[in-house]
């Protein structure tokens, strides 16, 4: 009993030395399988992009086709419904989007330096607090003035790469639109190479994955593009400076559970209080409105029900995701651990069977 013990620790042992150094081995070989991994990713994204569409539409084709409408005209309107929507928004948007975050990253030097105006004033008023106090003020100051700067490059940057990402805007509507006509036969052949014996515990987790799933993505999508569109008239209306570029980053930094809100409406408070006193209340009071709309109506009666994961969990998820991915990684963090969470729980079933 006690050798046989033994043995299990040695190939326990034996298998984390191996993908260590499977890990190192990787990490060396990097200029070789980097170029490789970035074809990849050029064909993988439309793919992928194309794949996500097709999961978020699919269902809504086949409500419409069992209402009695020939399933190609189903496809056909909600097809050019979504692109066409999308295209419009583009065509009309992204000009004014980029360019008031072009304008915003030029006039950030003068946000700063009426902060600056405002800190002399706080020096002169503090000056007999101890200088820790003015020291903190100034990494303050620091602080912020590095954070915008690096959200507004972020933003303007992701206009850009989209702009540029010509093949990625031209082919994802093509292959969406064969996706959901061949959903069925690309069904079939994807569980024809796939072994006998992955079949039914392959789709026993693929119907729990969307049953978690499924209704949450396609919700948040719906409640954070209500939310965009609002925050856009929101700040329209109350004379707020770049109101599609504030309207976007508080409508999808939403999608990040408990610090969305305040990662999302920090840019505006911070332009705010350079315009006047009257705006930052305004803009609080908008914030505050597009969270009340968020929470009372658009989540529960969209979303509906939550994905049942504990807070502390999801909070580590958060670190672990804004540590590896950033921005992108918040918003995902969710989501895959949703996933996980679904994966182990069948996995842990399938070994009590």
């Amino acid at each position: 009993m006690k050798k046989e013990w033994n043995l299990n620790w040695l190939i326990r042992i034996t298998t984390i030395l191996l993908l260590f150094l499977c890990g190192y081995l990787f990490l060396k070989l990097a200029p070789i399988w980097e170029p490789v991994l970035a074809l990849l990713l050029t064909i993988a994204v439309p793919v992928l992009t194309a794949a996500l569409i097709t999961y978020l539409l699919h269902p809504i084709v086949e409500k419409i086709h069992e209402e009695g409408l020939p399933r190609a005209l189903a496809i056909l309107i909600i097809y050019f419904l979504f692109f066409g929507g999308i295209g419009y928004a583009a065509f009309k948007g992204t000009p004014y989007a980029i360019k008031q975050t072009q304008e915003l990253a030029d006039n950030l030097p003068q946000l700063v330096e009426t902060y600056r105006v405002w800190i002399n004033e706080l020096y002169r008023s503090t000056s007999n607090f101890p200088p820790a106090f003015q020291t903190r003020i100034d990494e303050t100051l620091h602080s912020v003035e590095v954070y915008v700067n690096e959200m507004l490059n972020a933003v303007l940057e992701i206009f850009k790469k989209l702009i540029g990402s010509l093949f990625l805007l031209f082919i994802t509507p093509f292959l969406v639109f064969y996706f959901l006509k061949d959903f069925e036969d690309i069904k079939k052949a994807v569980w024809y190479i796939t072994p006998k014996k992955w079949r039914t515990p392959g789709k026993q987790l693929l119907n729990e994955i969307d049953e978690s799933l499924g209704n949450y993505i396609r919700g948040q999508f719906l409640v954070i593009s209500a939310l965009v569109v609002l925050g856009i008239i929101g700040f329209w209306i109350i004379g707020m400076p770049y109101p599609i570029l504030l309207g976007v980053i508080v409508g999808i930094t939403d999608l990040i559970p408990y610090f969305g809100p305040i990662i999302g409406a920090f840019p505006a408070l911070v332009i705010a209080m350079t315009v006047s006193m009257k705006m930052l209340i305004y803009v609080v009071g908008l914030i505050l409105i597009l969270q009340f709309i968020e929470s009372n109506i658009l989540s529960p009666y969209i979303v509906g029900r939550s994905l049942h994961i504990h807070p502390v969990i999801i909070i580590f998820g958060l670190l672990i995701g804004g540590e590896v991915g950033g921005i992108p990684g918040l918003i995902l963090a969710v989501p895959i651990l949703a996933v996980l969470k679904v994966v182990i729980k069948h996995v842990a079933f399938t070994a009590k069977r």
